[in-house]
C-alpha cells in the first residue's frame, strides 16, 4: 500500500511521476515550435498554400501542449519548497538565479509572443508573424538551456564554494552553467526533442496517408518528418556516445549500471541483454560481445572500465532499473535511423515514399517512440545518479523535507487522479485534432497570406 511507504520514498515517487509528465510536453514543443518556424517561412518564401495549412494544423496542437507543458512545470517547481525544503535551502543560491533566468529570458519571451503566433494574423503584417513565431522557437530553446544548466550543475558541480552553513554558494557563474556536462546534455536533449517531434509529425503523415494517399498536407508532412529523422537520427547516436564517454569521465559508476557491469575488466565486455541482480553483484543470463565494451567507451580494446563493485554498496546507482531503460533509449534510437534509412531508400525508388504501406504502418506506430525514448532517457540519467541529487556532494535522502509520510501519500494519490484527468482530457484533445485533415482550411481566417498577396502553390492546385 502506497501509505504504507516511508516519506523519501513517497516524495521521490512524488516528483518522479510529475516531473515524467512534465518532461514529454516541453520535449515535444521544443521541436514543434521549430517546426512552425520551418513552415511558416516555407510558406512566405515559397508561395504555396499547403504550408499554411499544415502551420494552422499543428499551431492549435502546439497550443496545448504548451499549456500542459506551463501547468505541470508549476506543479512540479512546488515540490521544491514542499517536499526538497532542504534541497532547495542547500543548492538554492545556485539553481535558484538560474531558474529564475528561465523565467525571465525564455518563458517570458515564448508568452509574450505566443499570442501574436496564435490570434495575431490578422492583426500583424506577415514579417512580424513570423517573427513572432521565430521568438517563440528561440524561448523554447532558451528555456531548455537554462534548465539543462540546472540539472547539469547536479549532475557535474562547478563553480561553487560551500559557505558554514553548509550551502553551495556560486563562485564562477560561467563554469556554474558550462559545467562540464552540460554541452553534451544540451545537444543529446535538443536533438531528442527534434526527434520526438519528427516522429509524431512523422506518424500523423502516415496517418492521413493510409487513409489518402493523394492528401498533399499529409505527403509534405510526412516527408519533411523523414528528412528529419534520416538527418538527426545518426547525429543524435553520435551525441549520445560523446555524452557517454563525458559521463564515463565524470560518473563513472553511472556508466557501470548502465553497462551492468559489477567488475572492473580491463577489455570490457558489451554485455547486450542480461539481468543484473544488484544483491548478488552479478548479470546473469549475459548475452556480449568481448572487448566492445570498453572499445566503445575507452575506444581501445584493452581499455579499463570500472565496475560497480569498485564503489561502496551505499553509492552506487539502481543497475536493475538504469540497465534496462538505457537499452529502450538506444534501441528507440536505432529503430528511428532504421525507419529514416527506409525512407530513404524509398524516395530512390521513383519516390516510393508515399506509396509503400510498410513503411507508413511503421512510421504510425514509431509515432509515441520519441516521448518513450525520452522518458527512458531521463530515468537513466535521473536514477543513475542515485544516491545523491548534487552528484558527490549532497544526498538524496539528505534533500527530503522533515514531512510526515502520510502528507506526502495524500498529495500524491490527488496528483496522480487529477493529472490523470487533466492531462488524459488533454492529450485525448490533441489526438482528436491529429486526426483532422491537414488539408482543410478554416474559411474564417484569413491570414498574411490575403496581405501578402500569397495564392495556392501549382502543386496544391493540382491536386484540388
Amino acid at each position: 500500500m502506497i501509505f504504507d511507504l516511508d516519506a523519501l520514498t513517497l516524495a521521490r515517487m512524488q516528483f518522479a511521476f510529475t516531473v515524467s509528465f512534465h518532461i514529454i510536453f516541453p520535449a515535444f514543443s521544443i521541436g514543434l515550435a521549430s517546426y512552425l518556424a520551418v513552415l511558416e517561412g516555407l510558406w512566405l518564401w515559397k508561395k504555396e498554400q499547403v504550408y499554411r495549412d499544415l502551420f494552422n494544423f499543428w499551431k492549435k496542437i502546439f497550443a496545448v501542449a504548451f499549456g500542459m507543458g506551463v501547468v505541470s512545470g508549476i506543479v512540479m517547481a512546488y515540490q521544491f519548497g514542499t517536499n526538497w525544503s532542504v534541497f532547495s535551502d542547500k543548492a538554492g543560491p545556485v539553481i535558484g538565479p538560474l531558474m529564475g533566468y528561465e523565467v525571465l529570458s525564455a518563458f517570458f519571451l515564448e508568452a509574450g509572443f505566443l499570442g501574436v503566433m496564435l490570434f495575431g494574423e490578422k492583426r500583424v503584417g506577415p514579417g512580424l508573424h513570423y517573427f513572432a513565431t521565430l521568438m517563440v522557437a528561440v524561448g523554447t530553446l532558451i528555456s531548455a538551456t537554462w534548465i539543462l544548466a540546472v540539472n547539469s550543475w547536479m549532475q557535474t558541480p562547478a563553480g561553487f564554494s560551500i559557505n558554514a552553513a553548509g550551502q553551495f554558494v556560486p563562485e564562477d557563474w560561467w563554469a556554474v552553467i558550462f559545467n562540464p556536462s552540460f554541452p553534451y546534455r544540451f545537444v543529446h536533449m535538443v536533438l531528442a526533442a527534434y526527434l520526438t517531434t519528427a516522429f509524431v509529425v512523422g506518424g500523423i503523415g502516415a496517418w492521413h496517408l493510409l487513409k489518402d494517399r493523394a492528401s498533399r498536407g499529409a505527403r509534405v508532412m510526412f516527408s519533411m518528418a523523414m528528412w528529419m529523422a534520416a538527418l538527426v537520427a545518426p547525429s543524435q547516436i553520435f551525441a549520445g556516445d560523446l555524452h557517454g564517454l563525458n559521463t564515463l569521465d565524470y560518473q563513472p559508476a553511472k556508466i557501470a549500471a548502465m553497462e551492468g557491469n559489477y567488475e572492473t575488466h580491463a577489455g570490457a565486455p558489451l554485455i547486450l541483454f542480461g539481468i543484473p541482480d544488484d544483491e548478488a553483484e552479478v548479470t546473469r543470463y549475459q548475452i556480449a560481445i568481448p572487448k566492445l565494451g570498453s572499445l566503445i567507451l575507452t575506444h581501445h580494446m584493452d581499455g579499463e572500465v570500472k565496475g560497480l563493485k569498485a564503489f561502496p554498496k551505499d553509492r552506487r546507482p539502481p543497475a536493475e532499473i538504469v540497465f534496462w531503460s538505457f537499452r529502450l533509449m538506444v534501441g528507440i534510437g536505432f529503430a528511428m535511423l532504421g525507419i529514416g534509412l527506409w525512407s530513404l531508400l524509398r524516395r530512390l525508388q521513383k519516390n516510393r515514399l508515399y506509396e509503400d504501406r510498410m513503411l507508413h504502418r511503421a512510421a504510425l506506430l514509431m509515432a509515441p517512440s520519441g516521448f518513450v525514448a525520452v522518458l527512458a532517457g531521463w530515468i537513466t540519467t535521473e536514477v543513475g545518479r542515485q544516491p545523491y541529487t548534487v552528484y558527490g556532494l549532497l544526498t538524496t535522502a539528505e534533500s527530503a523535507a522533515p514531512i510526515a509520510a502520510p502528507a506526502v501519500a495524500t498529495s500524491l494519490v490527488a496528483f496522480i487522479i487529477v493529472y490523470f484527468f487533466v492531462f488524459g482530457a488533454g492529450t485525448f484533445y490533441i489526438l482528436r485534432l491529429c486526426g483532422k485533415s491537414p488539408d482543410s482550411v478554416d474559411p474564417g481566417i484569413q491570414g498574411p497570406s490575403h496581405a501578402a498577396g500569397i495564392t495556392p502553390g501549382p502543386a496544391l492546385k493540382a491536386n484540388e
